[in-house]
């Protein structure tokens, strides 16, 4: 009986990609690289272009023959290939999260570092509940009562990648001003809470919030918001895009533009102290 195909996940898709930048540097074609492993090209093409998983031991055999002698790049890229095709927490939400979705949360699992510019909202990671909730339910157009509860869970359970035991990502989020003054009028006190629970994730040693004030100068981010996922070595970041339409992901070197294009959003936004600041004067105007 045949197996069956290989579903190319984003975990997939970053080790193929990596492993033909790999090749490249290395200056063999597909045939050489292949033969050297005693392959066909097809299966090593299919290896890079995500449609075939591989063994952690072959993505050792085949740096050796890209002469790549680094132990953390082997660590790194033997471990995405055991991860490659291991189901995620995620999995349970399947009939809610989409594909694309499901693969935002595997980089989020697998990130080192995670940049996020928030024009319109504050980013998932860092929401409670009940802006989650009002936000989805604001967004949607098709969600029942018991999807909406279902994706506000998803979102939550996502946070847990910020204080999990071991290696926890770096996250540095850029939200612009007018996002902070969003009004709840079914639960007006729930940009008091969200504001609260931005003071409080400043404090933690991973994360950094900067303001984007609402009299800021003109900078890259005026195009849209994005979020920008780096993991170890020699795997590039990946940007993601997200609209009404679902979600795009700018990988490989296409991702470049991304990453300057923050530095100078940062820029432009408020210092992390005066951003801190301007939170808990917003906190405090929500009091009175």
């Amino acid at each position: 009986m045949p197996n069956s195909p290989v579903v190319p996940t984003i975990r997939r898709r970053r080790l193929g990609a990596t492993l033909r930048r790999l090749r490249h540097e290395a200056g063999l074609t597909l045939e050489a690289a292949a033969a050297a492993m005693g392959w066909k090209a097809p299966k090593l093409s299919k290896i890079e272009s995500a449609h075939q998983s591989i063994r952690a031991n072959d993505v050792t055999a085949l740096l050796a023959v890209y002469g790549v002698a680094d132990a953390a790049v082997e660590a790194a890229l033997e471990n995405l290939a055991r991860d490659a095709g291991k189901k995620g927490w995620w999995q349970t939400y399947s009939g809610l999260a989409s594909p694309a979705y499901a693969d935002h949360i595997a980089l989020e699992t697998d990130a080192e570092a995670i940049h996020a510019w928030s024009p319109l909202l504050v980013p998932g990671l860092l929401q409670t509940a009940a802006y989650a909730r009002e936000t989805i339910t604001g967004a949607t157009t098709t969600r029942s009562t018991e999807e909406v509860t279902g994706l506000v869970e998803v979102r939550m359970a996502r946070q847990a990648v910020l204080s999990r035991p071991g290696r926890v990502p770096e996250f540095w989020a850029v939200i612009h001003e007018a996002a902070l003054h969003q009004r709840f009028a079914v639960r007006p006190t729930t940009m008091r809470d969200q504001l609260r629970r931005l003071r409080e994730v400043c404090e933690m040693p991973n994360v950094t919030v900067q303001l984007m004030a609402l009299d800021s100068t003109p900078h890259p981010g005026l195009v849209g918001g994005y979020t920008l996922t780096h993991f170890p070595h020699p795997m590039p970041p990946i940007a993601l895009l997200e609209n009404l339409s679902g979600a795009t992901y700018v990988e490989g070197d296409d991702a470049a533009p991304f990453t300057k294009a923050l530095e100078r959003i940062r820029a432009a936004a408020l210092p992390v102290e005066d951003s801190l600041a301007r939170i808990m004067e917003m906190e405090e105007s929500h009091r009175t």
